[in-house]
C-alpha cells in the first residue's frame, strides 16, 4: 500500500519538526513548505498529495487565500486549517471555503494523527466495522430466511436486508455488496415459495395481510379526521429502499406517526394493483361491478383512466357522512407545476389523493435510454437518482408549502420493481400479454421452476378474458423472453427494472403516516 502523502504549509515549519518526525515514524510521507505560493506549486506538481495541513497566518498570501487556490486546483483534496486565530469570522470563512477540519495552535502530534485518522482512515474504518457487523448478522438473517417466516416476519427480514444494503453502500465495500446480493437472492427465492404456498389462501380470506384491495379502508380512511386535512401521496413504483432514502427529507418537516406496510396483489403492476387500491376490491370484482371502468390487457385504451371514479365509489360505500375529497394525477411536468401552485387550495378537502408517476416513468425511461442506464446503473445509483429528483421536484416544493399549514400526510405506493437478470423462455400465441414479469394467455409453455401459474384467475380475484386463459408470474429476478430474437432482447432487458412478478421488492410496499411538525 502506498504511503499517505501530506503537504504541510507553515512559515514556522522548523518548529514543527517533532510533529513531522512523529508522522514519518507512523509511515506518512510529509512534504513541507513555508508559504502559500510554494504550497500551490506543490499541489500543481504533485497530484498524489492526499491531505493538506495549512497554516492560516503566513507571509505573502494568507492561508485562506491559499485555500481558495488549492480548492480551485484540487476541489476534493482534504484541507486541515491550523490557526492561532480563534476569531469566529475566520472559522466561518474557512468552513465556507470547504475545509475538512481545523486545529488551534499549538498542536501536538496526537491531534495531528487523530485528524488524519478521521480524514484518511474514516472510510476504511467504517468499511471494516460495517463488514464485521454484517458478518455477525449474516448467519441470523440466513436462519430467518429458512425458518418458515410469516407475513410480518418477511417484512422484518426484508427491512434488515435493506438496512445492511444501505450501510454497505455507504461503506463502499465491493466484497460485502456481492455477499449481500447473494443473500438477497436467497431471500427472494424463499419469499417466492412463501407466496406460492399462501397466495390462494389469502385471496379466500385466510390470515391475509393488508393488500392492495384493503389498503384504503385499513390504512387511509381511519385517519381522515377533523383535526387536520389528510393528503395521501401515492408514488408509483416506490420501493422500500427508495422510501428509506427519502424518509430523512420528509422528517425535516414531518414527524412520523406510524411506519407500516402492505402486500401488493399479483400482478404487481399499475393496471391491477392501483385499480384495486382505489376501488377497494379485486380486479375481477371491478370488471363485474363496473365493466365500463375496467380494461383487460388485450383491450385498447388506458388501463387506469377511472381511478378517480373508483375512489369516489369506495368513499361512498365506506362513509356514512359526506367526505370532501379530490383526486389529482401527475404524469407530466405541467401537471406538477399546477400541483405546486394549487396545493394550498387542496387543504380545504378532508382527503386529497395525489398520484405521482415520476418513479414509474424513470424505471421505464431507464430501459429505453442509454444515458439513464449509466446514471442508474445499479440499485445504489437508482436510489441516488430518486433522491436527486425528489429534492428538486415541484412535488417537494408543494409538500413544504402544505406542511406549513398543518397536514396529515400518508405516503405509499402501488407496487415496487426489481432489477431483472435471469431470462426465462416463454412460448405463447399472439394474444399473450407483453409484460416481462407476468403473462396472461392460452396454452403457455414455460419452465415451471421459474413461475407461479394460476390456471383459474377468478379464484384469486383476477379477470379471465377467455375460459382457457391463465396467468404466470415470474419469480425472483427472472424475466420472460420469447424464442424469437432471444439474444437481442436478452441483452436489451437484462439489468433493467421491471414489475409484475413475485419478489420482495415488488410485493412488500411502504405505508407511512406523518404529521406536520
Amino acid at each position: 500500500m502506498d504511503k499517505i502523502k501530506i503537504l504541510w504549509a507553515d512559515d514556522e515549519i522548523d518548529m514543527l519538526r517533532p510533529q513531522i518526525l512523529f508522522l514519518e515514524k507512523k509511515d506518512y510521507d510529509v512534504v513541507t513548505v513555508t508559504n502559500g505560493h510554494d504550497a500551490i506549486d506543490e499541489i500543481k506538481e504533485q497530484p498524489d498529495i492526499d491531505v493538506v495541513f495549512l497554516d492560516e497566518s503566513m507571509p505573502g498570501i494568507t492561508g485562506l487565500e491559499t485555500l481558495t487556490e488549492i480548492k480551485a486546483l484540487r476541489p476534493h483534496v482534504p484541507v486541515v486549517m491550523i490557526t492561532k486565530n480563534e476569531a469566529e469570522h475566520v472559522m466561518e470563512e474557512a468552513i465556507g471555503a470547504q475545509i475538512t477540519d481545523y486545529l488551534i495552535k499549538p498542536v501536538n502530534p496526537h491531534q495531528i494523527l487523530l485528524a488524519l485518522k478521521k480524514i484518511v482512515d474514516n472510510k476504511r474504518l467504517v468499511r471494516e466495522k460495517t463488514s464485521s457487523d454484517y458478518q455477525q448478522e449474516f448467519r441470523q438473517i440466513l436462519m430467518d430466511i429458512n425458518s418458515g417466516l410469516d407475513v410480518e416476519g418477511w417484512v422484518d427480514t426484508y427491512k434488515k436486508i435493506l438496512h445492511w444494503e444501505l450501510k454497505i453502500d455507504a461503506s463502499d465495500s465491493r466484497e460485502m455488496q456481492d455477499i449481500l446480493a447473494m443473500q438477497k437472492s436467497e431471500a427472494n427465492a424463499a419469499f417466492s415459495k412463501f407466496i406460492e404456498r399462501n397466495y390462494f389462501d389469502w385471496r379466500t380470506g385466510a390470515d391475509a395481510p393488508v393488500m392492495s384491495d384493503t389498503l384504503m379502508r385499513t390504512k387511509i380512511f381511519p385517519h381522515i379526521k377533523d383535526d387536520a386535512p389528510t393528503i395521501m401521496l401515492l408514488l408509483d413504483n416506490l420501493r422500500y429502499d427508495q422510501w428509506e432514502i427519502l424518509k430523512p427529507i420528509f422528517l425535516e418537516l414531518f414527524s412520523m406517526e406510524e411506519e407500516d406496510y402492505f402486500y401488493s396483489i399479483l400482478p404487481t403492476t399499475t393496471q391491477y394493483s392501483r385499480n384495486a387500491i382505489f376501488a377497494g376490491m379485486m380486479p375481477a370484482d371491478i370488471q363485474k361491478r363496473y365493466p365500463k371502468w375496467w380494461r383487460n390487457d388485450s383491450e385498447e385504451g388506458g388501463k387506469n383512466n377511472f381511478e378517480k371514479d373508483l375512489l369516489q365509489e369506495q368513499i361512498k360505500r365506506t362513509f356514512r357522512k359526506e367526505i370532501k375529497s379530490e383526486y389529482i394525477k401527475v404524469t407530466k411536468v405541467a401537471f406538477a407545476k399546477q400541483l405546486q401552485d394549487n396545493i394550498i387550495n387542496y387543504l380545504h378537502n378532508d382527503l386529497t389523493v395525489i398520484v405521482y408517476n415520476f418513479i414509474d416513468m424513470l424505471s421505464h425511461a431507464r430501459t429505453e435510454m442509454e444515458v439513464l442506464k449509466e446514471l442508474a446503473g445499479d440499485e445504489k445509483a437508482y436510489r441516488s437518482l430518486t433522491k436527486s429528483w425528489f429534492l428538486n421536484s415541484p412535488l417537494w416544493e408543494a409538500l413544504q408549502r402544505a406542511a406549513e399549514r398543518g397536514i396529515r400526510l400518508i405516503v405509499t405506493t402501488d407496487h415496487g420493481t426489481i432489477r431483472v437478470n435471469q431470462p426465462s423462455k416463454v412460448v405463447g400465441d399472439r394474444e399473450t400479454t407483453t409484460n416481462l414479469r407476468y403473462k396472461l394467455g392460452r396454452n403457455l409453455k414455460y419452465d415451471a421452476r421459474d413461475v407461479l401459474e394460476i390456471r383459474d384467475p377468478q379464484k384469486v380475484g383476477l379477470p379471465s378474458p377467455n375460459i382457457s386463459s391463465s396467468f404466470i408470474f415470474a419469480k425472483e429476478d427472472k424475466y420472460f423472453l420469447y424464442p424469437n430474437n432471444y439474444n437481442h432482447y436478452n441483452n436489451y432487458y437484462r439489468n433493467t427494472f421491471q414489475h409484475g412478478g413475485i419478489s420482495l421488492e415488488e410485493i412488500i410496499c411502504p405505508v407511512m403516516r406523518l404529521r406536520s411538525r
